[in-house]
């Protein structure tokens, strides 16, 4: 007769002695118990996205867990496993909680050894989201994954307890079923992938337009020899009719694939969905009166500042009249004030709405919006007067700028230019050769006009900015002719609206410059590459993985969204920023002449543009140029803060540079990222090496800050800074006209009639106000309590 199991807790399995059980005759069976948790999740994405199997291969139903042990058996030289545990449940089982929580029994050996992993084998039909499994309370699997049925995935699912482990480090029993679970995660470039799936592989952007569409929504594959470009996660999806080598769109039968635990959970789908439906209310009273007239053209700046709510609480609403079957130019006036306010816009922060010609960008403003505003990344000290170009002479005319030293000689505070260089107390906003490659293009466009512009800033004694010079730009009409135009601050009224159209030429490049550069290119896409490389080469196990797991999580599906609707042809990037079908090419120009890893770190790049300077005196090893410069002050802080915890984390797990240099996961990994994931430039001599404590302190360093505080100062922002068209247009209708153009001279307000229409205006802050929200589940940086590696030193850090 065999003996009943008997019942145990972990703690004796973890005490386990080897030697002593060595004399035992037989191991005793023992009975240890888990709690297993899951999400409670609305199936819509499962029915709506995948297919199911099909029903004549019926399921024997239930969920099959196993317990793996880090320890072997000596005999044959394999894992320690405990018995098979099958939880099921019905349909009829359900609750409106949140969590669901079943328990599950395993019998084991009493020389089974420490858990170290568990696998699990979903023999539903359906998905479902496993939270975590907690056996008798000690050992914690924190999961946090879509579990698939074995009929579409028949591989097991492997989850390990929350300890991180080197390669060389890895427990005898772990070692195979950490390679196995990697395997699961890689692709080979073939494929076509399903929505199930947890593959990570590259492809090239060739999935931007849709060429069966037309010519017109045709565009450029980047990525390869002749476009660099950094790698995107393969999607597989089948090519286009019309151009093989690109992928077809995304619909209802091909949605964009993620890898599936890479998706966005219900409560960010819904979020964004409530993004949506706010905006729309907010566009339904412009989109009644823009109906109502002939022209869509912004009239008056009062027209503006009437899309944005009262300031002052509001009063009691009044009774919605009846107002439904008036004339649409009557209904409009008959809507009640109150209720207009419901579906009006906040101000932005710090901004004035009093209407009239305040309503301009003022001069202290556009300096100090340059140092803290949307985009502080593109200020540089000017190192030479006048600024050079570094285009083609032979195809853009003569790099030498049309700045001259009477320009700006009247607004240095008595100093001569040479000196004001010297004192280092000049600095450039410097578009020219960002955009004049592509103004003929953009110009010919009907409804875009941009110049390629260059304003110089002079470092006043209270330390602000002032703008004292703006050069417009357009291509040559000929080699020895540039047409170029400069503008200084005005003399007289007409000289004043000239002023002001140049600085919205130069906010409008600006505010291309910050999309589709510092935040869609420097962020979102240079870090993708990154992204799949770790999930492809570090184990879940490896302390780099879950050093940097949440400051991965939502990128890969956030950036698959931004190929689908917002960089892809005709998507919101190309509608309303000033390069419409040339945004992405602008891109590509700018990670083939400009991007550099090395120089993506803050103290790295705050040098580069010489807005500081080495000095080990100061605190941060920096002494800052423009003292009152938030992004660099602050920065400066948090690079500290992020770097202090990364060395620490890194040498408690590297301790000695041979750890680095033969921890083949992580050299994987920084190969990958750099020979596939960014394989167009990985013959650039900067890339840093890796292989010592400090290489990899300071790699995960600009990882982290990029991902982190350099995305939230150029994200988070965007309406509160850039949510007022007049100040920061993301586009112009016309070009600055000459100073004696006749029509501006005798309507030189007019003329800011050239500022996106009014339904462009709407739409565009709505989409500045989705993007600017924070999600719900929110992670902070100095938020997290999961680094605990074993020493108090670093949780106090």
């Amino acid at each position: 007769m065999m003996k009943k199991p008997r019942t145990t807790t972990v703690a004796a399995l973890i005490f386990y002695n080897p030697i002593v059980e060595a004399v035992a005759e037989k191991p005793v069976k023992l009975k240890i118990t888990a709690e297993v948790t899951l999400r409670n999740c609305e199936m819509e994405y499962w029915e709506k996205m995948l297919h199911f199997v099909d029903n004549t291969y019926p399921s024997q139903g239930g969920v099959v867990f196993q317990v793996v042990s880090t320890h072997i058996d000596p005999t044959i030289m394999q894992a320690n496993l405990s018995s098979e545990a099958t939880l099921e449940w019905s349909k009829s089982n359900k609750t409106e909680a949140k969590q669901v929580t079943y328990k599950v029994e395993f019998q084991v050996d009493s020389n089974f050894g420490i858990p170290g992993a568990i696998t699990v084998i979903n023999k539903y039909h359906k998905e479902f989201y496993l939270e975590s499994v907690n056996i008798e309370g000690v050992v914690h699997f924190a999961c946090n994954s879509w579990v698939q049925p074995d009929k579409i995935h028949p591989e097991k699912r492997i989850f390990f307890f929350n300890k991180a482990y080197l390669l060389c480090q890895t427990p005898l029993g772990l070692k195979e079923f950490r390679e196995s679970e990697l395997e699961q995660l890689r692709g080979y470039g073939k494929g076509v992938r399903k929505l199930s799936d947890r593959i990570y592989d590259y492809d090239v952007y060739n999935d931007l337009g849709n060429p069966d569409r037309g010519m017109e929504y045709s565009r450029p594959t980047l990525g390869g020899e002749n476009c660099p470009y950094p790698r995107r996660c393969r999607t597989g999806r089948h090519p286009n009719n019309t151009d093989v080598s690109t992928e077809s769109p995304v619909n209802e039968q091909t949605p964009m694939y993620v890898p599936r635990d890479e998706a966005l959970d219900d409560s960010k789908t819904k979020a964004v969905a409530a993004g949506k439906l706010k905006g729309l209310l907010k566009n339904l009273i412009p989109t009644l009166r823009n109906a109502s007239m002939n022209s869509d053209s912004i009239k008056d700046f009062s027209e503006i500042n009437s899309l944005y709510k009262r300031r002052t609480p509001l009063g009691v609403q009044l009774p919605i009249e009846n107002w439904s079957r008036l004339p649409l130019p009557s209904m409009l006036t008959k809507i009640p004030q109150s209720i207009k306010e419901i579906y009006k816009f906040d101000p932005p922060n710090g901004i004035s709405l009093s209407g009239g010609a305040s309503c301009c960008l003022r001069d202290d403003e556009f300096g100090r919006l340059t140092l803290r505003g949307l985009n502080p990344l593109s200020i540089e000290m000017l190192k030479i007067f006048p600024p050079v170009s570094k285009l083609n002479p032979s195809i853009y005319g003569p790099q030498e700028s049309s700045l001259k030293d009477e320009h700006i000689s009247g607004y240095l505070n008595g100093m001569t230019v040479q000196q004001a260089l010297e004192e280092k107390k000049l600095f450039i906003l410097d578009y020219h050769d960002i955009y004049l490659p592509f103004l003929n293009r953009i110009n010919a466009l009907g409804e875009r006009k941009a110049h390629a512009t260059r304003t110089i800033f002079f470092l006043t004694p209270l330390g602000t900015l002032k703008p004292i010079a703006i050069e417009l730009s357009l291509p040559p009409m000929d080699m020895n002719s540039p047409s170029r135009q400069v503008v200084t601050p005005p003399v007289d009224d007409t000289t004043y609206w000239l002023w002001q159209l140049a600085k919205a030429h130069v906010c409008s490049n600006d505010a291309g410059a910050h999309q589709l550069i510092h935040h869609w290119l420097r962020v979102h896409a240079c870090m993708e590459p990154f992204i799949i490389a770790a999930h492809r080469q570090l184990s879940v196990m490896h302390p780099v993985y879950k050093l940097l797991k949440p400051h991965m999580r939502d990128t890969l599906a956030i950036n698959a969204q931004a190929r689908e609707v917002l960089v892809n042809a005709e998507g919101i990037i190309e509608s309303y920023f000033t390069p419409e079908k040339y945004c992405m090419e602008i891109t590509q120009s700018a990670y083939r002449d400009w991007w550099r890893f090395d120089l993506e770190g803050l103290p790295a790049d705050l040098i580069r543009r010489g807005l500081a300077e080495p000095d080990p005196i100061q605190k941060h090893g920096l002494r800052l140029l423009i003292e009152d410069y938030p992004y660099a002050n602050d920065g400066l802080l948090i690079w500290s803060a992020l770097e202090t915890l990364v060395r620490t984390y890194v040498n408690y797990y590297y301790p000695e540079a041979s750890l680095v240099q033969y921890d083949t996961e992580l050299q994987a990994c920084y190969n990958e990222f750099i020979n596939v994931g960014h394989t167009d430039v990985s013959h650039a001599d900067w890339w840093p090496k890796l292989s010592t404590p400090e290489d990899l302190t300071s790699f995960l360093t600009t990882i982290l800050w990029i991902v982190t505080a350099q995305h939230a100062a150029l994200n988070f922002g965007q309406y509160h800074y850039g949510g007022y068209i007049p100040v920061r247009p993301p586009y112009m209708r016309r070009l600055v006209p000459n100073q004696g153009n006749a029509n501006f001279l005798a309507d030189p307000q007019g003329h800011f009639s050239s500022l996106p229409s009014l339904p462009d205006t709407t739409y565009f802050m709505s989409v500045l106000d989705i993007l600017s929200t924070h999600a719900t589940d929110e992670q902070y940086i100095g938020g997290r309590k999961d680094l605990s590696v074993g020493n108090s030193e670093l949780n106090e850090k």
